[in-house]
């Protein structure tokens, strides 16, 4: 069992259903790998749940673009922020950066 297996659980999904909890698990942190490793200045910022959504986990790079993922908790967020090697916030004590908002207004203008 890897590490990421141990931080997100190992629940099987249903026999016959669509893709398996692993199997999201291993895309989310696919995903979330190359955007650290393609990207320069990368930090995360850990949403937490709502009435409507889980815990997620922004993460933006140097240039102020995005992606946000959804992870089980808050500790687990920050660990896979440590092992992606970047750092890590609470976005209720923090808030959003700047250049995230900036890259969001760039984009408006550009579509």
């Amino acid at each position: 069992m890897g590490m990421f297996s141990r931080m997100f659980g190992s629940k099987k999904s249903p026999q016959g259903g669509g893709t398996s909890s692993s199997q999201a698990r291993a895309e989310t942190l696919a995903h979330l790998k190359d955007f650290v490793q393609s990207r320069p200045g990368c930090e995360a910022f850990i949403e937490p749940p709502t009435r409507v959504t889980q815990t997620t986990m922004v993460v933006v790079a140097e240039s102020g673009e995005w992606t946000r993922r959804r992870v089980p908790d808050q500790d687990t967020a920050k660990k896979v922020a440590s092992q992606l090697g970047i750092a890590a916030f609470d976005v209720n004590l923090s808030g959003y950066p700047s250049r995230m908002r900036e890259w969001n207004e760039k984009q408006r203008k550009r579509h």
